[in-house]
């Protein structure tokens, strides 16, 4: 399919990277100095006209144009290492690291911004949310009732709707909650706000998020939803990496913002602007933040801080950190005796050395 964003335009960094890359580089010859130095005034009118920050992107664009002007980046000739080197320069120069910049001389904009997929695409979108199960790589309940949910990526709401209620629906009679972010680089706000949903009251209706889209001088606003059979009471712990990013950040902090979980590990990644594909001459396609979060508590977003932790522990360390926190609480409220009993018992397994928790790797 033509290009993955425009079925929202909220797409996440990550998912601009991936889709950069998905549309495939072909081979190319050396790009001259008139080929460098036309990508990058084209890349800084773009930068100055989209990125969500106008005095940043403005100084940014200078930038960009005095490095084309010296040839700066001469000693970088194929269109590929060109690319990946002003990305990298533009997240170092920017301390923003949703931008990126690719070679794809595959890539078509589509002829009218942020329009909505088409059948075919939908089709496609649906297949590969089916094939990485929807973005959920594990469920499971944990001994003293507690459940666990491993999302690694927020893909498209009308894609994910049903797992994410067939998965809360299995979760909803236990007692506490783990919620796996430690791998999730981001994707859908409107995905985050649905998932949200399931763990307030019906009649609940709050604001999860907003997001400001400069080029169009707009705010999108995302609520919690009415229409859902399973609402989740219980306590939640939420975990957290350095490798959260973006949407999975925004899951996190919404969390610990609104008082539903705490967080559990390492301070996430720092992204909170999504992006939206642009395309360059000579094949490059440059990846621009054009929007920022605004939460309706902090009045603010995550950028450039990441997720600060409630609690915390080495990513490695956190599920059973979480695991421990969740019983200890539960235990200050027993159901009865047999249920303390019970936990008792499973908080001492939990703290043996002998007990073998999933291992945590980044990816």
């Amino acid at each position: 399919m033509k290009n993955r964003f425009h079925y929202s335009y909220l797409a996440s960094a990550i998912a601009a990277g991936l889709l950069l890359c998905s549309v495939g580089a072909q081979a190319a010859g050396e790009l001259s100095a008139d080929q460098r130095k036309t990508s990058l005034y084209q890349l800084a009118d773009l930068v100055a006209s989209n990125y969500v920050f106008p005095d940043k992107g403005a100084q940014l664009a200078s930038e960009i144009r005095k490095r084309a002007d010296q040839d700066a980046y001469k000693e970088v000739v194929s269109p590929q290492a060109f690319a990946e080197r002003l990305g990298k320069d533009l997240q170092v120069l920017s301390h923003d690291k949703h931008f990126r910049v690719n070679f794809a001389p595959e890539f078509v904009p589509d002829a009218k911004p942020f329009q909505g997929p088409s059948a075919a695409e939908i089709t496609e979108i649906k297949n590969d949310a089916a094939m990485r199960a929807f973005g959920i790589g594990r469920l499971e309940r944990l001994p003293g009732n507690i459940g666990f949910l491993e999302i690694r990526g927020f893909g498209p709401t009308f894609s994910v709707a049903k797992a994410y209620e067939a998965a809360m629906l299995i979760l909803s009679g236990t007692d506490g909650l783990i919620l796996d972010l430690r791998r999730n680089h981001g994707g859908s706000p409107e995905s985050v706000a649905l998932l949200m949903s399931y763990f307030f009251p019906e009649g609940d209706n709050r604001l999860i998020n907003s997001i400001y889209n400069r080029p169009e001088n707009s705010t999108r606003a995302f609520w919690t939803q009415d229409n859902l059979q399973v609402r989740y009471a219980g306590k939640v712990a939420v975990l957290t990496s350095s490798d959260t990013f973006s949407g999975g950040e925004e899951c996190a902090y919404d969390f610990q913002t609104h008082q539903r979980g705490v967080v559990v590990g390492e301070t996430s990644g720092g992204g909170a602007n999504p992006v939206a594909p642009y395309s360059i001459k000579n094949g490059l396609v440059a990846a621009i933040p054009f929007g920022r979060a605004v939460n309706p508590v902090t009045g603010t977003n995550w950028e450039g801080k990441g997720v600060q932790p409630d609690i915390r522990a080495k990513a490695a360390d956190a599920l059973p950190v979480a695991y421990q926190h969740l019983l200890q609480q539960l235990l200050e409220k027993p159901r009865d005796d047999e249920h303390r009993d019970t936990l008792k018992k499973t908080l001492e397994k939990a703290r043996s050395p002998q007990t073998l928790f999933p291992v945590y790797y980044p990816g």
